[in-house]
């Protein structure tokens, strides 16, 4: 694994806007960065897909183990939800996308930091944008990267649940989303869907109907929505999802690997995994550790403590926790950059990676997006 310097593309800027990519700068720095890119050599990558697989199978046993002990009070669930996630889980309800945030130095086992197994973004940058980088710079070049035609044939297995299609929802005002949920919509549409979009706050609900409805009154059927089950279960509107019609995607089931306090029950059950860091709801008896908010979003609220001291922490609205502390991860520097994996998993599969990289040990959601290609 290597950290290589590159001469950017000669208007760039044009070149990531051509394939959606319009946030590639922001409030004047960048975020999608060419100028550097980490290679990789096979045997990396096959360690990195192992790791995925195995992450991705002990979180979905982790997940039955949660259902079967009824543990949704580590998770806030409230008790009108909790029946609705059961059976989100029990019915095998579709899930399309996940992405694991992976500690990796090319040498040591991947080391898992979280599972955005719910509304994970960086989508764009790591199906399509790092890659038509990669076939500008070098047309035999080559990446592990599978994910935007992974995504189509995933689309091809969904069981719709009427001939109106697929509706898409996120806050079109937030334009990573935005972004995000259109580059979705596009794979689905190259699937062979018929798609809508709507924003989240244009979705109502027909009491007559005792269905979900969109701006003409179409009932929502099926409904693909990058907004966090953890503020979807606490809207005006939530007591109306169990009893609803609608099938979200992701499921409600989602939640609980996408909260931080899934890493507890990970350790607990798998202690001796290599790809595994000590994790605990009480603050670990090691010198180095992290404490995270278990809803925390794009590196809110993150404390770092080494030998017992708070060395670094980022603001954010999630303050109040509650929290888990999670071993510190070895992070390795490259260049003054510490590199974080996003690996993706695409119907229950490794499918590729993304890398952010931040200047601190705290990857945040101004941390650089960087391409990745596979050493000769």
């Amino acid at each position: 694994m290597q950290r290589l310097i590159h001469t950017p593309r000669i208007n760039w800027q044009t070149a990531v806007e051509k394939y959606g990519l319009h946030f590639h700068t922001v409030d004047g720095q960048l975020y999608w960065d060419e100028s550097v890119s980490y290679h990789f050599s096979a045997f990396e990558i096959d360690t990195l897909e192992f790791a995925t697989n195995s992450l991705h199978q002990m979180c979905m046993d982790t997940v039955q183990h949660i259902i079967d002990d009824r543990l949704f009070r580590l998770f806030l669930i409230p008790d009108h939800f909790e029946d609705y996630v059961i059976r989100s889980w029990e019915e095998d309800q579709f899930s399309l996308y996940g992405r694991f945030d992976l500690a990796y130095d090319g040498f040591n086992p991947p080391k898992l930091l979280e599972y955005n197994a719910d509304t994970p973004t960086s989508l764009l940058e790591a199906a399509v944008i790092q890659w038509y980088w990669l076939k500008d710079l070098d047309e035999r070049g080559d990446q592990f990267n599978s994910i935007h035609e992974r995504l189509i044939e995933a689309w091809k297995k969904i069981a719709l649940k009427s001939s109106n299609g697929l509706h898409f929802c996120a806050t079109e005002s937030v334009v990573e989303d935005y972004v995000t949920v259109e580059y979705l919509r596009d794979t689905a549409i190259q699937a062979g869907i018929i798609t809508n979009y709507l924003d989240i706050q244009q979705v109502g609900w027909d009491r007559a109907k005792n269905t979900f409805v969109d701006v003409p009154g179409n009932s929502i059927q099926n409904c693909f929505k990058l907004y966090p089950w953890e503020w979807m279960m606490r809207e005006e509107f939530a007591r109306n999802i169990p009893k609803g019609k609608t099938q979200w995607i992701e499921p409600a089931w989602k939640m609980l690997l996408s909260s931080k306090s899934i890493l507890p029950l990970l350790y607990e059950r798998y202690p001796d995994s290599p790809f595994i860091l000590p994790a605990s709801y009480e603050p670990l008896d090691v010198a180095n550790q992290v404490r995270k908010p278990i809803y925390g979003r794009e590196g809110a609220n993150i404390q770092v403590i080494i030998d017992g001291k708070v060395v670094s922490e980022t603001p954010g609205p999630y303050g109040q926790g509650p929290f888990v502390y999670q071993k510190l991860a070895p992070l390795k520097q490259f260049d003054g950059f510490y590199p974080v994996i996003g690996s993706w998993v695409i119907d229950d599969e490794s499918a590729g990676i993304g890398i952010r990289e931040e200047n601190s040990i705290i990857t945040k959601n101004t941390s650089r997006f960087v391409p990745h290609q596979l050493s000769n």
